[in-house]
């Protein structure tokens, strides 16, 4: 970039960088008019009789917890007037994607990075066959080479690796493929990154940081690559990552649900957000250099589940990255770049809690050097994601303690509950007004049709509705089992199709059903007009168990897929990357036995 080219850059920076106050202000007002209005609504509502110490607490926490409730609206609602009302909200809410020329050279050396710990070996290494062959089909193959970093510690699946990446070499005769296995697990997958950002920066200028499920193409990874070369102050680029077409029932409803709301929601806090966005640890790209010289992450001393490797490492480097001068930011347009969800809802409590344990750290790491103020917001968001939950269960338990005060409930104390299912209410918005605006942009051809992107909708809100609480309570015990030092297992992810049984959904989702039963008894007893309200929480831990069940059967599964219920653009027109034989084995049968013998897994 010439000195004149430099100077309009910085101009341009600094314009984009005088606007984010104004909006910050107009996000902050928004948020504190409508908690005052919810506020003054619940204390004339709790207060008409005087205020008990249940009434105080359920008060108390409603007032704490609204904020992040109202945030997560306000910004679908932004989020919807930008993308109905400008021409270009993708390059509105990024202008680094406006600076950057479509098609320009490719100058950079880019590693491209899959992470795997004992993963699907098979699966994992199509994936990458598949984005190797996406990129030397746009004809830049030779400004990428492709790492895959592995902290395995199993040997059976150590061998497979090997096995499969012999296979590689086989398939793809040149020299921009690597392997290397880790023998410690130092760090996590935050570690294996640091390890490697060091050992080679002075060979690539970025990274594009992939997880064993992702898939992206070639010229998304051209995108990202070009924007980095035309805008020298980014340190981090997040892609807007959205779910592949699946045959589950539960993730087909899920990420039908998710990719509006995303959409909605991440064009909106980019608004306001600017140059401090997010970083979601997978499918973005990383400039290296400031990545090792900003973004290490030592353990957190003590004892504990809350201490030793930091478990949840992305929005902390985010963070790290922003604080050091360097700009992160997302792109919120939905191109070629996929994941897997969970497909039922055992896996996906287990992944949640993963991340609830990762998130919850950021206490610990407040005040760490290197923050600036807008960095420990996005840490205080990712904590308060999942202190909500027990926050909740807290205002619930005392919503239901008022039916024991020596004065009999009456109508107001039942519509306490209804403000509290309205704040519940809130959290459908971005995903009810990311339809909408497909609807109203006359993209619904995209997913069916309006007909059956509203039905898709339907669906989409009884399920989230009914797995709220659930997931509520189970963020509830498991924050309560921190406290006896109760952590997560940090490894593989079950990405299996697979039905749970009865057995499988009691065993695992009994406080649940225990709850709901006693608190549908005690309502019906003694304060039966608050169950019209109350039964938006309660009712859903009852179904936990049927509705674990039947989101997971096969049959559902495939009746929805036949009937493309809650189908996603991409199963009409499928990017070849994603396509079903592009995930044959890599090794025939027969072939992996003689690949064995040749193969030694590359340790470092």
């Amino acid at each position: 970039m010439d000195q004149s080219l430099k100077s309009i850059h910085a101009v341009d920076l600094d314009a984009e960088e005088a606007k984010l106050p104004l909006r910050r202000a107009i996000v902050v007002a928004l948020n504190l008019a409508s908690m005052a209005a919810l506020a003054w609504a619940m204390s004339r509502v709790l207060g008409a009789r005087g205020w008990s110490p249940p009434e105080m607490l359920f008060m108390a926490i409603y007032l704490i917890g609204l904020p992040w409730t109202l945030l997560g609206f306000w910004n679908s609602v932004i989020g919807f007037v930008i993308l109905r009302t400008v021409k270009d909200p993708v390059g509105y809410t990024n202008p680094a994607l406006r600076r950057t020329p479509a098609f320009g050279p490719i100058t950079t050396r880019t590693a491209v990075c899959l992470c795997l710990r004992n993963e699907d070996v098979g699966a994992a290494f199509a994936r990458l066959r598949t984005m190797i062959e996406s990129v030397a089909a746009t004809g830049e193959g030779r400004h990428f080479d492709f790492h895959i970093l592995s902290d395995t510690n199993r040997p059976e699946v150590a061998e497979a690796e090997a096995v499969m990446f012999l296979a590689l070499q086989t398939r793809f005769p040149f020299t921009g493929l690597h392997y290397r296995r880790r023998t410690a697990n130092t760090g996590y997958k935050a570690g294996n990154l640091e390890e490697f950002a060091r050992r080679c920066r002075q060979q690539y200028q970025h990274m594009i940081v992939l997880d064993a499920d992702s898939v992206m193409s070639g010229h998304a990874m051209l995108r990202l690559v070009r924007v980095m070369q035309a805008n020298p102050e980014l340190g981090i680029l997040q892609t807007l990552v959205v779910g592949r077409p699946s045959e589950s029932a539960f993730t087909r409803i899920f990420q039908f649900g998710m990719r509006h709301g995303m959409r909605a929601q991440t064009t909106g806090s980019a608004w306001w957000q600017g140059s401090s966005g997010p970083y979601w640890g997978h499918n973005a790209i990383i400039r290296i250099a400031p990545f090792v010289d900003h973004c290490a992450l030592p353990p957190i001393p003590g004892q504990g589940p809350l201490r030793g490797p930091v478990l949840s490492h992305d929005q902390v480097e985010a963070a790290l990255m922003r604080g050091a001068g360097w700009h992160v930011r997302v792109i919120p347009d939905e191109y070629e770049s996929w994941e897997e969800n969970p497909t039922n809802l055992p896996d996906f409590i287990k992944r949640d809690l993963r991340w609830c344990n990762g998130n919850l750290q950021y206490i610990h790491l407040m005040s760490m050097p290197g923050l600036i103020g807008m960095g420990r917001f996005q840490l205080v968001n990712a904590i308060a994601m999942y202190v909500g939950a027990p926050m909740n269960f807290i205002m619930l338990l005392a919503g239901l303690s008022i039916a024991f005060l020596p004065h009999p409930p009456d109508l107001a104390t039942s519509m306490a509950f209804g403000l509290y299912a309205v704040a519940l209410m809130l959290g459908f918005a971005p995903r009810l007004l990311g339809v909408l605006d497909i609807v109203m942009s006359g993209r619904a051809r995209l997913y069916g049709g309006a007909p059956r992107i509203i039905l898709g909708c339907a669906l989409d809100w009884s399920f989230s509705m009914i797995i709220g609480p659930i997931m509520m309570l189970a963020q509830t015990v498991f924050i309560a089992g921190l406290a006896f030092g109760r952590r997560m297992i940090w490894d593989a992810q079950n990405r299996d199709d697979r039905s749970i049984s009865l057995r499988e959904a009691l065993h695992g989702l009994w406080p649940q059903l225990t709850f709901g039963l006693a608190a549908a008894a005690i309502l019906a007893l003694l304060m039966p007009v608050a169950i019209l309200w109350a039964g938006l929480t309660i009712v859903p831990l009852i179904l936990a168990v049927p509705f674990t069940c039947v989101t997971s059967a096969r049959w559902l599964g495939r009746a929805m897929t036949r009937a493309r219920l809650c189908a996603i653009p991409d199963e009409y027109e499928t990017a070849w990357e994603i396509q079903t034989h592009a995930h044959k084995p890599l090794v025939e049968p027969g072939h992996a036995e003689a690949l064995a013998l040749k193969a030694q897994p590359a340790e470092a």
